[in-house]
C-alpha cells in the first residue's frame, strides 16, 4: 500500500513538473523524483495533524529520533549518488535544496541539538500553543482529538525534559546567564481560570452546528484537562528548570566550549549562511560594514544639527518620549499604517505578487518579555493569513523610529511577500513550498529594508537613522556572534559593542545578545544574505544597463523560493547572461 502511495506521488510530481514524455523517460530525473516522493511520504507519516496518521503528537524518544536519523541518512545518501548533470535544471534545484534540508537534519542529530530544545527567547513549551492554529475544529470529533492531544503532551514534555537532563550530564546546555527570567515563559501557562488559557481558545467560538449540549460537555472537559493535566505539566517543567536546569547550566557562553565546539560552530556557519566562510573572515566583514554604516549614521546626526556626541544622540533617542508609543494599540496601528502604505508600492517593485493576505498582531504575552521586537509568522494552513508580530511589551523600549524598517522586513516586501510567493509556487515538489533557508530569507528581509529608500520611506531623519541602526544591528552581529563564540568576547563586551554602535534600546540589546549566545551562527545569515543580493543586483545593473528591469530582477530572485546563496548566484548570473544574449541577438 505504501509503495502504491509513493508511485502515485511520483506520477503527481511528474505531472506538476510538466515534464514531456521524453523527459519522463530520463532515468536520472525519475530516480530523483522517486526519492523526493519517498521523502515527502515519510515526512507526511510523522505529522500528527494529518488525521490519517492517528498520531496525537510528535515522538521525541531516543528510539524515535535514532530511527528518524537512520531514515533521513539513507535518503540523503541515495540523493547524493545522483549525478546532477543528468538532471533538468528544475530538478537540479530540487536536488540541491532537498540535500541542504536533509543534511541539516543529519547534522542536527550529530550535533545533539535535541539536548537543547530551547533558546534564550523560548522553547518547546512555548510553541505548544501553535497546535491551536494547526488543528482543525470543524466538528465535535475534531475537538475530542484536540483534547486527547492536550493530554498526550505530558509524554512529550517528559521526553524533552529527558533530553535536557542528558544535556546537563554531557556539558551541552544553554548558558546559565541567558536563562535569567526564563521561568516566566513557563509560569505564563499556569492559570487559575482555565478559560483564560491559550489552550482554551478553540472553545471560545465553537461551530454553531455543534449542539449546545455537546459544546457545554466539551468546554467542561477542556477546563478539567487544563486544570488537572496542563497546569501540573507546566508546573513540573517550571520546577525542573528552576531547581535543576538553570542552577546547573553551562557557565560559559562560547559555542567553542561545547564538546567538539569549534567544528560545531563552523557547521552552523555553513548551514545558516550557506557559505564556506570562516569565523575570522566573517568577523572582518562585520568590522568593515560597521565602519561604513557608522559613517552614514554620523551624517544623519549632522543633518538634524544635533549638538553632541554619537553616544549622546543615541541616549536622546532612547529616552525622549516623542519616539515611543504610549499604548499597545498605538504601536499596532502605526505598524499597520506603514504596512498598508508599502502595500500600495509593491506593484512598482514586483511583477509577481502573492495571493495570501497578512495581519498585524501583538507577540503573545507568554513569550513577549524575552522575545525579539518583531517577527513574521506564516500561515500553517491554506485557510489562514500570515501575521506580522509586533512586540508591545515594555513600550518604552520599542522606538517608533525603527518601525518602518521593522515592518518592511517582517511584512512586505520582506518575509510575508517572500514566504507567500514560495508557498504559492506551482509545479514544484511540496517540500519546496515549505523550505526556509535563513541566509536567503533573512538576507531578503534586510534587503527589503533598503528597498524602502527607493519606495519613498524614511523621509523623517530619525526614521532614516532607525533604518541605519537596523542595518548596523545586523552588521554588528557578524562581529559579536563570531566574537563571543570563537574569539573570547564576553557577554558584556558584546552588549557594549552593540549599544555603542546602534540606537537599539538597552532592553533589546540584552535580549538580542542573549539570543545570539543561545542560537549560534543564525544571526550571521542576515547581513551576508543581503550583501549577496545587493552584489547580484549591481552585477545585473552593470551588465544590462538601460535594459535592467528592477521588477523583473526581483521576480528572478524570488521565483524559486528559498534557496542557498551559491545557487542563487548561479541562477541570477544565468538570467543575466540569457537576457544579455537576447538583447544583442546572440
Amino acid at each position: 500500500m505504501k509503495q502504491f502511495a509513493i508511485s502515485l506521488m511520483i506520477l503527481s510530481l511528474l505531472a506538476c513538473a510538466q515534464v514531456s514524455n521524453d523527459l519522463t523517460a530520463n532515468s536520472t530525473d525519475a530516480q530523483l523524483l522517486q526519492i523526493i516522493a519517498e521523502e515527502q511520504s515519510y515526512q507526511d507519516s510523522l505529522n500528527p495533524f494529518n488525521k490519517e496518521n492517528n498520531i496525537l503528537y510528535y515522538d521525541a524518544s531516543p528510539q524515535a529520533l535514532a530511527k528518524h536519523n537512520d531514515k533521513v541518512s539513507d535518503i540523503y545518501h541515495r540523493l547524493k549518488l545522483i549525478d546532477p548533470n543528468g538532471l533538468t535544471k528544475a530538478n537540479q534545484i530540487n536536488q540541491t535544496i532537498l540535500a541542504y534540508k536533509l543534511k541539516n537534519d543529519i547534522d542536527s542529530y550529530r550535533n545533539l541539538d535535541h539536548y537543547m530544545p530551547l533558546t534564550a527567547e523560548a522553547g518547546f513549551h512555548a510553541y505548544m500553543t501553535f497546535m491551536v492554529s494547526r488543528s482543525s475544529f470543524k466538528n465535535a470529533d475534531d475537538y475530542e482529538t484536540y483534547l486527547n492531544r492536550l493530554v498526550a503532551l505530558d509524554r512529550y514534555f517528559e521526553q524533552q525534559t529527558y533530553w535536557l537532563k542528558q544535556g546537563l550530564a554531557s556539558g551541552i546546555s544553554q548558558p546559565k546567564v541567558v536563562l535569567a527570567g526564563f521561568e516566566e515563559s513557563i509560569s505564563a501557562f499556569i492559570v487559575d481560570d482555565a478559560t483564560k488559557s491559550d489552550f482554551y481558545r478553540p472553545f471560545n467560538n465553537m461551530a454553531k452546528h455543534i449542539s449546545a449540549e455537546q459544546q457545554a460537555q466539551l468546554k467542561a472537559k477542556a477546563e478539567l484537562i487544563i486544570l488537572e493535566n496542563i497546569n501540573p505539566m507546566y508546573q513540573r517543567f517550571y520546577d525542573f528548570m528552576v531547581d535543576t536546569y538553570i542552577p546547573n547550566a553551562k557557565q560559559t557562553i562560547a559555542a567553542k566550549d561545547y564538546p567538539n565546539g569549534a567544528a560545531f560552530y563552523q557547521n552552523r556557519i555553513e548551514h545558516y549562511t550557506t557559505l564556506t566562510l570562516t569565523a575570522d573572515e566573517i568577523h572582518d566583514i562585520g568590522l568593515q560594514e560597521v565602519a561604513r554604516i557608522r559613517g552614514e549614521m554620523e551624517e544623519v546626526i549632522k543633518d538634524v544639527e544635533f549638538e553632541g556626541t554619537f553616544a549622546e544622540f543615541v541616549q536622546f533617542l532612547r529616552t525622549d518620549r516623542q519616539f515611543y508609543a504610549t499604548t499597545p494599540e498605538q504601536l499596532l496601528k502605526e505598524a499597520s499604517f506603514i504596512a498598508k502604505k508599502m502595500d500600495a508600492k509593491l506593484p512598482s517593485l514586483f511583477k509577481t505578487l502573492p495571493r495570501t493576505p497578512y495581519g498585524v498582531v501583538e507577540v503573545p504575552a507568554s513569550i513577549a518579555p524575552k522575545y525579539t521586537t518583531g517577527r513574521y509568522s506564516g500561515p500553517s494552513r491554506d485557510d489562514q493569513a500570515g501575521n506580522y508580530w509586533v512586540n508591545t511589551y515594555a513600550l518604552d523600549r520599542r522606538p517608533l523610529y525603527v518601525l518602518e524598517a521593522l515592518t518592511l522586513h517582517e511584512a512586505v516586501p520582506g518575509h510575508h511577500l517572500q514566504g507567500s510567493i514560495a508557498r504559492e509556487m506551482e509545479n514544484v515538489p511540496e517540500f519546496r513550498n515549505q523550505t526556509y533557508i535563513s541566509a536567503f530569507g533573512e538576507g531578503w528581509g534586510l534587503y527589503s529594508e533598503f528597498l524602502g529608500v527607493e519606495a519613498g520611506f524614511y523621509q523623517d531623519p530619525y526614521s532614516r537613522f532607525g533604518r541605519l541602526t537596523y542595518e548596523m544591528w545586523r552588521a554588528v552581529r557578524l562581529v559579536v556572534d563570531t566574537g563571543m563564540h570563537m574569539k573570547g568576547w564576553s557577554r558584556q563586551q558584546a552588549m557594549d559593542y552593540l549599544a555603542r554602535n546602534s540606537a537599539l534600546s538597552l532592553h533589546n540589546v540584552k535580549t538580542e545578545i542573549d539570543r545570539y549566545i543561545s542560537w549560534p551562527a543564525q544571526a550571521l545569515s542576515y547581513k551576508l544574505g543581503e550583501i549577496t543580493i545587493k552584489s547580484l543586483r549591481v552585477e545585473a545593473e552593470k551588465a544590462l544597463a538601460e535594459d535592467f528591469d528592477l521588477r523583473e530582477f526581483h521576480d528572478q530572485i524570488l521565483k524559486n523560493g528559498s534557496i542557498p546563496l551559491s545557487l542563487l548566484e548561479t541562477l541570477i548570473r544565468d538570467y543575466i547572461e540569457q537576457k544579455a544574449a537576447a538583447i544583442t541577438g546572440n
